[in-house]
């Protein structure tokens, strides 16, 4: 076998979150990046909350995040407990728009910034095994058709709310709810896009619209897995059929001349959590350690503020602070919670169909 290759951190996933663990603790310890795919994948999530603005500031990210020519966000519309569009916009933030992202932009430049940072990106690459090696792991890395033996001191999971890494160390997922997004990517004719949110409540779950860069949009639909609705959630022309019947936001949509161009998607959006998001040489970062429901327009802002917090955890942990990690799982605890809380706020304002099972599940919740 040839020689372990020796690093100090391997995270697994270089998604928006493993990326943004790279960048921050590359300066300062070795790290190496797995991801089985090539480049971003094309996905669903592109709200970025005004908060992110701290975090990226935090982490000298922001005029160049500024650059990448990313939308601003500057409110809402909602009919959302009621018939009538109710409207909300970021004027009295402190930290300005919020932003609606080209996501397979925004995930390549954060790789990118990871790597001129110093961290070495193995893409695409799998861990084969993992076992414990003294004070550290010993991994089986297969790329580019090549098997190759790594050390790690610490290794990070970012692999998404399947928490592929974490599951092996015994660590377990508490999954809410059975939500699930369906969505399609189109075009607004020119000149007639705003840069508003909308969100639609109907009888078996919710809809979700945003303009993004270059005149593109995405239109997203949200139900529970078991029920029937779901079928139009898995196949793009049953959704967009089904948005007809979404009367306020299928006129918005006309009046933005929008047009669907055949690209979508379909996956999990449930909310869940880690426990422990920490272990005797690991942790758990962005939707591996928490995953929220879209309704929040929480996804990437916690991918960032979870990549940076564990980095600066793993920080902590590999220069000899014993406690570092408990700290870094602990300190999750209360964001899940008021997490919560605020989820069930929102869920409860709508109240029109109580006896349709998306809704009661909901409300008995």
């Amino acid at each position: 076998m040839a020689r372990a290759v020796g690093v100090d951190a391997v995270v697994v996933g270089a998604g928006p979150a493993g990326a943004t663990f790279a960048l921050n603790l590359a300066a300062m310890h070795r790290v190496l990046v797995l991801d089985r795919r090539a480049g971003p994948a094309l996905r669903i999530g592109e709200s970025l909350a005004p908060a992110a603005r701290r975090l990226l500031l935090d982490m000298d990210l922001w005029d160049a995040f500024l650059a990448q020519g990313h939308s601003r966000c500057h409110g809402g519309r909602s009919v959302w407990g009621g018939p009538q569009p109710v409207e909300a916009d970021n004027l009295r933030d402190l930290d300005g728009p919020g932003w609606h992202l080209d996501r397979g932009r925004f995930d390549g430049w954060l790789r990118r910034v990871a790597a001129s940072r110093g961290a070495v990106l193995q893409i695409p690459a799998q861990m084969l095994s993992v076992d414990r090696a003294g004070q550290g792991w010993l991994l089986e890395v297969e790329a580019a058709g090549r098997r190759l033996p790594v050390h790690a001191r610490l290794l990070v999971d970012a692999g998404g709310r399947g928490s592929p890494l974490a599951k092996r160390f015994g660590a377990r997922r508490a999954i809410s709810d059975r939500l699930v997004c369906g969505w399609a990517h189109g075009r607004d004719a020119p000149g007639r896009q705003s840069g508003v949110t909308w969100i639609e409540a109907e009888p078996d779950g919710w809809w979700y619209s945003a303009p993004l860069p270059e005149g593109r949009r995405v239109v997203a639909f949200h139900t529970d897995a078991d029920l029937p609705a779901a079928a139009d959630a898995r196949d793009t022309a049953s959704l967009l059929r089904r948005l007809s019947n979404c009367s306020v936001l299928s006129e918005s949509l006309t009046a933005c001349g929008f047009e669907a161009e055949g690209q979508g998607g379909f996956c999990a959006a449930h909310s869940s959590s880690l426990s422990p998001a920490s272990g005797e040489g690991w942790l758990a970062i962005g939707d591996a350690a928490l995953g929220f429901d879209p309704l929040s327009s929480q996804g990437i802002f916690n991918a960032l503020y979870t990549g940076l917090a564990g980095a600066e955890a793993a920080n902590r942990h590999l220069s000899g602070d014993a406690a570092a990690l408990a700290d870094y799982a602990a300190g999750l605890v209360p964001i899940r919670d008021a997490y919560r809380a605020h989820l069930r706020a929102w869920y409860g304002l709508e109240r029109r169909w109580r006896d349709r099972p998306f809704w009661s599940r909901r409300q008995a919740a």
